[in-house]
């Protein structure tokens, strides 16, 4: 029995063993930012300060201490299964009590979590507190005290979740609309508002809207209506859920961001991508039968790009402003 099992053993192993050089032939042909890839290992790759304090965090601490435990409990069990077979040990021992062992798997426990708990929540309150210019970041040093300058908020997004699709509303300063800066200061302070809204839905494309209008963007993934962006800008994102609905949940994960959507509740996050291009995320919430069709679309554009983009949004349609946008 015991090598007929060792047999199978070795065979399921060489067969993990051989699928190794397809997930790293995967992996060295480089994830593409934004989405998932067949193949990919590991986290989606960052183009944010929290996604990259992420990064430090899951690949350095947690991933080595992950293999740590591993490690040491294999040990043990191998030691267990050695010398303390019936064959090797006729006569069991008697022993029950081990104080230093006992307090060893107590306080241990204990210290690993202490050394994983300090960078999480510094990693976890970084994507929960809003940039205001002057406060620093951890990135991709999750021991500091913060080495990432971000900006304040150029403008905010309120990301509402629906049953199934997500409404998006931009509040954007009278100061920081692209035509703010060549109106003389009186006019500006007579006749433009406090902010800009502007809204629109997002929807998921079906297969055949998908392979006609773009057809060179992910299946389940793809949106008629990203949010669009400019590259280098801190965005307040203001996440809810419809009054009448359910929860749901707001991730892109290319930004390091997740935050529920709760009906009736406020939260907030933030993001700074520093690439331009379009990164996917979805709901992450078990919020119906079409939750796997909620998918989120973020367009990141150059300034010159955002500014006509919302320029036409304000006059037109969204139809109107997406046209604007470079075909990719």
């Amino acid at each position: 029995m015991t090598g007929q099992f060792l047999r199978s053993l070795a065979a399921k192993f060489a067969a993990f063993a051989a699928l190794l050089p397809v997930a790293a032939l995967a992996q060295d042909a480089g994830p593409v930012a934004g989405q998932p890839v067949p193949g990919q290992i590991g986290l989606q790759p960052s183009v944010t300060p929290l996604m990259d304090s992420i990064h430090t965090f899951h690949d350095g601490i947690l991933l080595w201490t992950c293999i740590g435990i591993v490690a040491l409990v294999l040990a043990l069990l191998v030691i267990v299964v050695v010398r303390f077979n019936a064959k090797a040990n006729p006569k069991p021992s008697a022993t029950t009590h081990n104080t230093a062992i006992e307090v060893v798997w107590t306080v241990a426990p204990i210290l690993i979590l202490v050394v994983i708990a300090i960078p999480s929540f510094s990693v976890l309150t970084d994507q929960l507190t809003m940039p205001d210019g002057e406060r620093k970041y951890l990135g991709s040093n999750i021991f500091s005290f913060g080495e990432q300058e971000v900006p304040a908020p150029a403008f905010t997004i309120k990301a509402t979740g629906a049953q199934w699709n997500w409404e998006y509303e931009y509040s954007m300063p009278a100061a920081a609309a692209p035509d703010a800066a060549a109106a003389p200061a009186a006019d500006a302070a007579a006749s433009a508002p406090a902010e800009t809204l502007a809204s629109f839905s997002s929807f998921m494309l079906n297969e055949a809207d998908r392979a006609k209008f773009k057809p060179n963007e992910p299946r389940l993934l793809a949106v008629d209506n990203e949010i669009v962006v400019p590259v280098n800008a801190t965005i307040r994102m203001q996440v809810t859920a419809a009054p009448d609905g359910v929860i749901h949940a707001f991730a892109v994960p290319s930004f390091g961001i997740k935050i529920d959507a709760v009906p009736g509740k406020l939260n907030e996050t933030w993001f700074n991508a520093r690439k331009e291009g379009i990164y996917y995320g979805q709901c992450s919430e078990l919020c119906g039968k079409d939750h796997a069709f909620m998918p989120i679309g973020v367009r990141v554009v150059s300034q010159a790009q955002f500014d006509l983009w919302w320029k036409t949004l304000l006059v037109g349609t969204i139809d109107d402003a997406n046209a604007t946008l470079p075909a990719l």
